[in-house]
């Protein structure tokens, strides 16, 4: 396991100080916890937008996003991401 050290401004160490009262958790546990919480997140935005661009297909998005097809189809429709057209539909009914 890798380390990281970061500088972090004084509103970012008080709202993390909060965090760690408010869950219980040692620094590195909850640094370790929002870091992986905010790749999740960067992951599926990404994905979202690769896919909405038409760079890449449904059933690739969803493995970028690191989720099953059917989590990613809900995830699509909450940020209004259309999905279905007809180029690479082929592609995305043969993976599934």
């Amino acid at each position: 396991m890798g380390t990281v050290s970061a500088r972090l401004p004084e509103e970012i160490e008080s709202e993390l100080e909060t965090y760690l009262d408010a869950e219980q958790l040692d620094q590195s546990t909850a640094v370790r916890r929002l870091l992986a919480d905010g790749l999740e997140q960067w992951r599926r935005q990404r994905a979202l937008e690769q896919l909405d661009a038409g760079e890449v297909s449904f059933t690739r998005a969803a493995e970028l996003a690191d989720v099953s097809p059917w989590e990613f189809a809900r995830l699509a429709e909450k940020h209004d991401v259309t999905w279905v057209s007809g180029d690479g539909l082929d592609a995305d009914l043969d993976a599934l």
